[in-house]
């Protein structure tokens, strides 16, 4: 449950206060930290005292002592020497070690809750009693972030955000698959979207030294209890998959601006391909030449503004209406008319949309 690194960092603390060389061997004979060499000779000793009904002795000038979690024998810590004053700070150490392994139990036990909350597999009434056994508070405001990194190239990534966020004991950091670390962070009252999005790129800021490495992050909307915290993951994931078709410049995405993509995320792909085959006839907005699409997408960002559109692709205005009345002819639709360019824009992302499904199943 404790990781190698961490009990070697506990016991090298210990020996800088009290001098006094310590080792910790698992119940199989493994030496897991050491703060001195030739740890193998006392492995067939200890492996003895395991069998032993006493909780400590002294034996080849070391005293042996067993760390227990609740009753059940973890370690056999060894410290060096024979004296009373090697004796206290053994048991000084295993009291450390005993209090370790109560605090990692107990995030292991928080750390279980949330990934079964987030994926719907509790009762409603267990997740109200377990909160309350785990002294986590059910009306507090959370929100869910999903940081989607490369993370089985380099398992670091979940340590990196644990170690931004995780010195607030209400946030909650986990993860539920390879590639995404998910953040429950608990929200203030005079917290605001903005605030939200501030978070996220502090967060994205961690993974900006290494530029092999793509990371996007996804947040839900804010939610007021316990039993809703599922909804916002649900949210996040979704502001996720919609990003990556319709946002792909944004490293950050909220779901609350999803907009109209997130009703067409959410269509059937016949039903996709059957819009597009009466508004098209059979074709595909996503054929036409650069220099249609190119004045397709600027007329929009111009809000179907003519003469602003043909200022900034540096040409006449004359030469805009005629492109937009040679789409018209080929299409049916005129951009200009309110209705045909929302019909037109919805199109565009329906395609994007039936593009992205489709790469996804080769």
């Amino acid at each position: 449950m404790i990781s190698n690194q961490i009990l070697q960092n506990t016991i090298d603390g210990l020996k800088g206060i009290t001098r006094v060389d310590l080792c910790i061997i698992d119940t199989e004979g493994k030496v897991l930290a050491a703060t001195f060499q030739d740890t193998d000779n006392y492995v067939t000793a200890a492996l003895a005292f395991v069998e032993s009904p006493a909780d400590s002795q002294v034996f080849l000038g070391c005293q042996f002592f067993k760390v227990f979690d609740e009753h059940q024998l973890e370690y056999i810590l060894l410290a060096n020497g024979d004296s009373d004053d090697v004796y206290m700070i053994g048991k000084i150490a295993c009291f450390q070690l005993q209090n370790l392994l109560v605090a990692y139990k107990e995030r292991f036990d928080k750390d279980n809750f949330i990934k079964n909350l987030l994926l719907d597999n509790l009762l409603l009434v267990d997740i109200y009693n377990r909160a309350k056994k785990l002294h986590i508070d059910t009306e507090a405001r959370r929100v869910v972030f999903i940081v989607e990194t490369n993370r089985e190239k380099d398992g670091n990534e979940l340590e990196k955000v644990r170690g931004l966020l995780g010195s607030k004991s209400r946030d909650f950091i986990t993860a539920v698959d390879e590639k995404n670390i998910i953040v429950v962070k608990e929200v203030l009252e005079n917290e605001s979207y903005e605030e939200l999005n501030k978070t996220a790129e502090v967060i994205l800021n961690l993974f900006h030294n290494n530029e092999d490495q793509e990371v996007h992050i996804a947040y839900g909307t804010i939610v007021n209890e316990i039993k809703e915290v599922s909804r916002s993951y649900k949210e996040a994931r979704m502001a996720l998959d919609v990003g990556k078709i319709f946002f792909e410049e944004r490293n950050v995405v909220a779901y609350s601006t999803l907009g109209i993509g997130r009703l067409i995320y959410q269509l059937p792909i016949p039903l996709c391909k059957m819009f597009i085959k009466e508004i098209f006839d059979g074709k595909s907005p996503d054929e036409f030449d650069e220099e249609t699409l190119t004045t397709i997408n600027k007329f929009f960002e111009n809000s179907l503004n003519v003469s602003e559109t043909s200022r900034q692709l540096y040409i006449h205005r004359n030469t805009l209406v005629y492109r937009l009345d040679k789409l018209q002819k080929s299409t049916g639709l005129d951009l200009r008319v309110f209705e045909d360019a929302i019909t037109f824009k919805i199109a565009l992302m329906v395609v994007k949309y039936m593009k992205y499904m489709e790469s996804l199943d080769y």
